[in-house]
């Protein structure tokens, strides 16, 4: 499956985004790529580095205006794509979406977010309801597709439940960066844990990652910190958790990589984590704590 990951600095323009987005896909697409994967948010700035209630004029209904125009995209490129939106569920309930196209254009289904952040320049509970989907794959015409979106990536639990409902590849649209006072070296231990705890998921699973980071700065609008510095670095992990591809912090890229999902049935038969999981023995995972 040739996949095309594009990482993109975000401006204050909707439609200039939209427009930067389409012209990347094109691209990839007269590259031979059969599944493109966009960032979090990608139409806007992350406009959750503050509460303020004027952004939810950002979300948009789905289907509606953001989904026709990324419809139209998939159905010219002829390609499946992952995007990721601000969605208005109804007055006062809005969701961090993701929505899958399929290469008719067609929404092949959606994923809202089920981890929600709320860190400093985070504010995602402000803005964000918890996704009442699941953790449920996407059939699509390249394969099964189990996508989640940013904070969900570390959380374990998740990529296993998206497992074993049958995704063949696990997809994270991702806006994730610096915060600007930590020192140097807390920054990269922060980047290096991000990659470290998705490329897990890859092994305990037997599958495919894909993620896809923002990357360049954006000002805190309110000034009261110094903006994030996204990290980039966007890569794909093979299902034993090596790296195939990955792109650099701060450059703006067309990441092309090739994914063998029938590597994953080898992997599977030498490494039986599912055959010898012990779910006789889990039951207190369903606690907070356990003390």
């Amino acid at each position: 499956m040739k996949t095309a990951l594009i990482q993109q600095r975000i401006g204050a323009d909707k439609n200039e985004n939209r427009r930067k987005l389409a012209e990347q896909i094109r691209k990839a697409a007269k590259e031979g790529a059969e599944l493109v994967v966009l960032q979090e948010l990608h139409d806007t700035t992350y406009f959750c580095q503050t509460e303020d209630v004027r952004n939810f004029d950002l979300a948009e209904s789905i289907p509606g205006q953001g989904t026709d125009f990324y419809s139209g995209v998939a159905r010219e490129c002829g390609v499946v794509l992952v995007t990721s939106m601000f969605e208005r569920r109804a007055a006062g309930l809005y969701h961090n979406t993701a929505v899958v196209f399929e290469k008719d254009g067609s929404i092949a289904g959606k994923y809202r977010k089920m981890h929600i952040p709320d860190d400093p320049a985070y504010y995602e509970k402000f803005y964000f309801t918890p996704g009442d989907l699941g953790f449920n794959p996407i059939q699509t015409s390249v394969g099964t597709l189990g996508v989640m979106v940013c904070w969900d990536q570390w959380y374990p639990e998740a990529a296993r439940l998206m497992s074993m409902a049958g995704s063949e590849v696990l997809i994270y649209p991702t806006a994730i960066g610096y915060e600007s006072s930590d020192s140097i070296e807390e920054q990269e231990r922060q980047r290096e844990a991000w990659i470290t705890v998705q490329r897990g998921h890859a092994v305990a699973n037997g599958l495919p990652v894909v993620t896809v980071n923002r990357t360049g700065h954006e000002d805190d609008p309110s000034g009261r910190t110094k903006g994030i510095q996204f990290w980039g670095s966007s890569f794909v992990a093979g299902s034993q958790g090596e790296l195939l591809a990955q792109a650099p912090k701060d450059e703006e890229c067309v990441l092309m990589v090739d994914i063998d999902l029938k590597h994953s049935e080898n992997v599977r038969r030498w490494w039986p984590f599912f055959r010898d999981r012990r779910i006789d023995e889990y039951g207190n995972i369903l606690k907070r704590f356990i003390k």
